[in-house]
């Protein structure tokens, strides 16, 4: 439980978590209105995810 404690003295870097430690994420989209898992999409429908491209503003030109 210690690990998870960050104190002043204690930089973000030095916290260290072992695998066993660690869960995956559960990654959420938005699909014909509602959110789903992305976990439960078919194969064709996830590789269809990964292919997206995400809008940056800062990167628009006026």
């Amino acid at each position: 439980m210690s690990h998870f404690f960050a104190t002043e003295h204690t930089a973000v870097a030095d916290i260290q978590l072992t695998d066993a430690e660690r869960q995956p994420c559960e990654v959420w989209t938005r699909v014909m209105g509602y959110h789903r898992p992305v976990a439960s999409f078919n194969v064709g429908k996830q590789g269809e995810h990964n292919e997206r491209r995400f809008f940056a503003e800062s990167r628009c030109d006026r």
